[in-house]
């Protein structure tokens, strides 16, 4: 057998395998960006496209969990660009901490608690199902992450996505104010004092000379009359029946004597 036929097998079982692998990567794929277009619009997210975008959608996910997208990207691309030098795995291990970390925050906020970020470490899409399919509802009343006042906190907007500003102060809706527009009054206003009337105003003198109307009484009670009984009378005494026997039934009559038949004829002699 030439080496030649070998090397065309193998290259053939490799194409075979190759080919079986893109279609569980497409369907992860699909699975995936379905789970994640029903927790995005959970979150509040305005867009269904967003969660159909490789690497765009993950930074989306991350953003949800408070944690800022930029980071990731910068991890992911380091990632691709050392893994030559034989440190890329490093880079990629930060990756999977970070979006660890967002599944950990976007867990709170749909009312899992944090032993559920096991589950997406292990079975990230069986996560994903669960949160985008259960009855759990979106709510930011979550304490503020550890990491809050640290370079990883979320300062970005982003048009269409929430912003993520934990217990204490966020905005009306759920969504960011505007860029430039201030969230606090200028220095030295003062609110308007309530409603004070004009100089000289007296208010008119109440009406006099009106007797408010006596309370009104009760009708004093009188109890009802006792009710008499009516006087008793007693049974009359039953009447005597006659005395005189009933008169005894007449026999009947005597039937007539019955006549014996007569006797044949004798025949006639011929």
């Amino acid at each position: 057998m030439s080496p030649y036929d070998t090397d065309g097998g193998a290259l053939a079982l490799l194409l075979v395998f190759g080919f079986i692998w893109l279609l569980i990567a497409v369907a992860a794929y699909i699975v995936t960006s379905i789970f994640m277009m029903k927790m995005f619009d959970k979150a509040g997210v305005q867009g269904k496209w967003r969660a159909w975008v490789p690497v765009y959608n993950t930074m989306v996910f991350a953003k949800l969990g408070d944690l800022n997208p930029w980071w990731l990207l910068i991890t992911w691309v380091l990632a691709g660009v050392l893994a030559p030098v034989g440190i890329g795995g490093l880079f990629g291990l930060v990756a999977a901490v970070y979006t660890a970390l967002a599944a950990y925050r976007v867990g709170l906020k749909l009312q899992k608690e944090p032993v559920w970020v096991v589950l997406y470490i292990f079975l990230s899409i069986v996560w994903l199902g669960i949160v985008a399919f259960d009855r759990s509802r979106w709510n930011l009343a979550v304490p503020p992450a550890p990491w809050a006042n640290s370079f990883l906190r979320d300062t970005t907007v982003w048009s269409g996505i929430p912003a993520q500003t934990a217990v204490g102060g966020y905005a009306a809706g759920g969504y960011a104010a505007a860029p430039g527009y201030p969230t606090q009054p200028p220095a030295g206003y003062q609110p308007p004092a309530g409603y004070q009337p004009p100089a000289g105003y007296q208010p008119p003198p109440a009406p006099g000379g009106y007797p408010p109307p006596a309370a009104a009484q009760p009708p004093a009670y009188q109890p009802p009359a006792a009710t008499q009984p009516p006087p008793y009378q007693p049974p009359a005494a039953p009447t005597t029946p006659p005395t005189a026997p009933p008169a005894a039934p007449e026999p009947p009559s005597t039937p007539p004597a019955a006549e014996p038949p007569a006797a044949p004829e004798p025949p006639k002699q011929p």
